[in-house]
C-alpha cells in the first residue's frame, strides 16, 4: 500500500493581500471614519478597487456596499477599474487648454487607442485629465507617472511614449 502525501496550498498573493487589508482595518476600527484609509490601503494593495474588494471591506467594516462604493466613486483618486503600469494625464488647465491640451488629449487618444479614463489592453498605459498641474509656464503639460513633459506638441508623443515601453 502507497503512503499518500497530503500537499498544503501555499498562500496566494491575493489572499495575502486580503489579509493584510483586514489586518489594517482591524488595527483601525476605532478610529473614527477610517474608510478612507481603508480605501486607501486597498488601493496600494490591489492597485484599483475591484467590486469584491469593496465587498470585504463593507463586509470587515460593518458598513453597506453602497456606502463603500459611494465614497470609493465620489473621490476621483480612487480607481475602479484596473490601471496601467504608467499613468498618462493631461493637464486642461486654462493655460494647458489655450496652448493645444485638447489637440495632446485627441492625439494620445489616438495613438493608444483608448479615450480618458481607460487603460491600453496590454495594461500598459492609462489616459486621465486633470485641471491644472500648477505648470503653466510649460504649457500644454502631461505628467506620466510622476514624470512632467512640457511644451508639447503633437509631434512629441511618439519618442516620449517611446521611453516607458
Amino acid at each position: 500500500m502507497s503512503k499518500m502525501t497530503i500537499v498544503e496550498p501555499k498562500a496566494s498573493p491575493s489572499r495575502e493581500k486580503y489579509d493584510q487589508l483586514k489586518k489594517f482595518i482591524v488595527e483601525n476600527k476605532d478610529k473614527r471614519g477610517y474608510l478612507i484609509p481603508a480605501l486607501y490601503k486597498a488601493q496600494e494593495l490591489f492597485k484599483y478597487l475591484p467590486p469584491e474588494v469593496m465587498e470585504f471591506i463593507a463586509q470587515e467594516m460593518n458598513l453597506s456596499e453602497s456606502e463603500v462604493f459611494g465614497v470609493a466613486t465620489f473621490y476621483s483618486y480612487f480607481k475602479t477599474n484596473p490601471i496601467g503600469r504608467h499613468t498618462i494625464t493631461v493637464c486642461m488647465g486654462t493655460a494647458c487648454y489655450v496652448r493645444g491640451a485638447q489637440k495632446i488629449l485627441d492625439e494620445l487618444e489616438k495613438k493608444l487607442g483608448i479615450k480618458e479614463g481607460e487603460t491600453t489592453e496590454d495594461m500598459r498605459f492609462t489616459l486621465g485629465c486633470q485641471p491644472c498641474f500648477g505648470s503653466c509656464g510649460m504649457a500644454p503639460v502631461i505628467m506620466i507617472d510622476n514624470h512632467v513633459h512640457g511644451r508639447l506638441t503633437t509631434n512629441m508623443l511618439d519618442a516620449i511614449l517611446e521611453q516607458y515601453k
